[in-house]
């Protein structure tokens, strides 16, 4: 009996010995040596499976990970990496630098001249429906990623905003600097 428990340990210890020199050789080496093997765990309230009942290999889904609820205090949604101040501004940049090139192009006029007069009146109102229509959904702990999806995304359209405000920066420069309007 003792003869078979020092067997037993010396195979022990040259599959120890195997291991260890198997992770000086290369990869291939050590997945022939090295079989990984995985079981179920079972849980408390799952039925067990026996021979009598079939395995189904279906994974089990993760639970989705709690997304807080964002805060609906004033302060936090104007803070500086709160959701307003970006989108607002990206979404009036949309809207002027788009409105800004149409009327320049049915009108001839340039940007500055399109702010003077019923412009500053149109620009006022418009500012205000869309700050609005974007505050009210941010006051009731809406955010924009919960209602995006597919094409029109909130990153897609955090990019799109970025980039109005850069063209009607750019598109502002260039009328001063040619003295003349852009298209």
């Amino acid at each position: 009996m003792a003869c078979i428990q020092s067997l037993s340990s010396v195979s022990s210890i040259s599959s120890s010995v195997q291991k260890l020199s198997a992770a000086s050789r290369p990869i291939s080496h050590r997945a022939r040596l090295l079989p990984i093997r995985a079981i179920e765990e079972s849980k408390p309230d799952a039925p067990a499976i026996t021979s009598e009942t079939p395995a189904t290999s279906t994974p089990a889904t993760p639970a989705a990970p709690k997304v807080p609820k964002p805060s609906t205090k004033f302060g936090d949604v104007f803070s500086f990496s709160g959701p307003a101040p970006e989108t607002i501004n990206g979404r009036l940049a949309m809207l002027g630098f788009t409105t800004a090139l149409i009327v320049e192009k049915a009108t001839g006029a340039p940007l500055t001249s399109q702010l003077s007069g019923v412009g500053f009146e149109w620009f006022v109102f418009s500012a205000s429906l869309f700050s609005a229509a974007s505050l009210i959904p941010m006051f009731q702990g809406v955010t924009v990623e919960s209602k995006s999806g597919g094409f029109f995304n909130s990153k897609a359209e955090t990019l799109n905003g970025r980039a109005a405000m850069l063209g009607l920066v750019a598109m502002a420069i260039t009328e001063y600097v040619k003295g003349s309007p852009l298209i």
